[in-house]
């Protein structure tokens, strides 16, 4: 079998913000969206709120590429939106937007989805990263995507940055994840014994007429429907641009290792999704301080220190890839904290329930754009 390409491409949805009252600009001017458009030739599109907008890198081979699109991308619409007195902020959540005052995006696609899921396609005031990664043979594909599942909370954790909704603490590092679990066809994919069972199952939603095709199947983490890759969906959006980097590197780093156990006739074992599962809401609930389980020695174990576990495992991967110091990064993350985790510090030993003073949601914000643009 051909080795895998490997490739990588990243997508990342913005929250659009008024600079002065801090809240979401429920409608930005079209000038804004035309100016990105011709600045950044395609790589750029309206997302379903109008509050929103997702920029998509090409297809890369180094880490390197990824880190000059997207800090192109980022610079470009700070630059564009603070024309109009507006500013993109990469957070999963708005610390005190309101959903209901949120108007979709008037395209066809959108306008069905706002029509057949109704309310709850319009709570999602959320955004995402999602990673693709190369991976061309279909069987190889499913494989790897069968084995990855066991590391999706692990990468959740280290990107959690949606711990309010609505003015209010949630409990939660990821309350994004909550708001996504409403529509159908989410959380941690099924297993499949082969590319041919996959796209059986595909089949029968689509010949059934539920779905239009696999694009509307929105797993934490799925084979492409439109391109030859894994995507990665289960992180949050990050504010800092080394962050996300380094988060895409890890899974790609993970690809490659669970490839190289295949070569060697050994895989990753399998756990059962409900046991999955279980450490997917530890991470959803808890980020980089959440203690997940070791299913080999069926205790809990802190975060940190699988970290250091997974930065080992895939030590090979990050030299063959030459993102060694991106793959250290995570340990930065974990020793700063995530922007949920630094948005919670700002918000104070505040009641846990209750609206949180206006003064601090404006300071998060102002934290968040900051943050966005940092090292620009």
């Amino acid at each position: 079998m051909k080795e895998p390409s490997f490739s990588i491409g990243v997508e990342e949805e913005y929250l659009l913000v008024d600079r002065t009252t801090r809240k979401l600009a429920s409608s930005p001017p079209p000038e804004l969206f035309s100016a990105c458009e011709a600045a950044l030739e395609g790589k750029v599109s309206p997302e379903f709120l109008r509050c929103q907008i997702e920029v998509d890198t090409p297809v890369c081979m180094t880490l390197e590429e990824v880190r000059a699109e997207l800090r192109y991308f980022r610079k470009t619409i700070a630059r564009e939106a603070a024309a109009h007195d507006l500013a993109p902020i990469a957070s999963s959540t708005h610390p005190f937007a309101e959903w209901t005052d949120q108007p979709h995006t008037d395209k066809q696609r959108y306008n069905e989805i706002a029509r057949s899921m109704q309310v709850v396609a319009k709570r999602l005031v959320i955004c995402g990263m999602h990673v693709h990664i190369g991976i061309e043979d279909e069987e190889l594909r499913i494989e790897l995507f069968n084995q990855l599942a066991y590391f999706l909370p692990h990468l959740l954790a280290l990107s959690t940055s949606s711990p309010f909704w609505r003015g209010r603490r949630t409990g939660l590092k990821s309350y994004r994840l909550a708001v996504f679990n409403e529509l159908p066809r989410t959380g941690l994919p099924p297993r499949f014994e082969s590319h041919y069972e996959y796209r059986h199952t595909v089949d029968i939603l689509t010949r059934a007429g539920v779905i239009e095709d696999a694009t509307k199947i929105w797993w934490d983490l799925r084979p492409s429907d439109r391109f030859p890759t894994l995507e990665m969906r289960i992180t949050d959006v990050c504010p800092r641009l080394d962050d996300a980097v380094a988060i895409a590197a890890l899974f790609r780093c993970l690809c490659r290792m669970l490839y190289r156990l295949r070569c060697a006739n050994q895989s990753w074992r399998r756990y059962s999704r409900f046991l999955l599962a279980e450490n997917r809401w530890q991470a959803q609930r808890h980020g980089t301080e959440a203690r997940l389980i070791d299913f080999g020695r069926t205790e809990t174990t802190a975060f940190a220190d699988l970290i250091e576990e997974m930065i080992e495992l895939v030590r090979p991967d990050a030299a063959f890839f030459g993102c060694e110091g991106d793959i250290e990064h995570v340990r930065e993350i974990v020793t700063r904290g995530t922007s949920a985790e630094q948005q919670l510090a700002l918000a104070g030993d505040a009641a846990d329930e209750g609206l949180l003073p206006q003064d601090t949601l404006n300071a998060i914000v102002d934290h968040l754009i900051a943050e966005t643009q940092s090292g620009l």
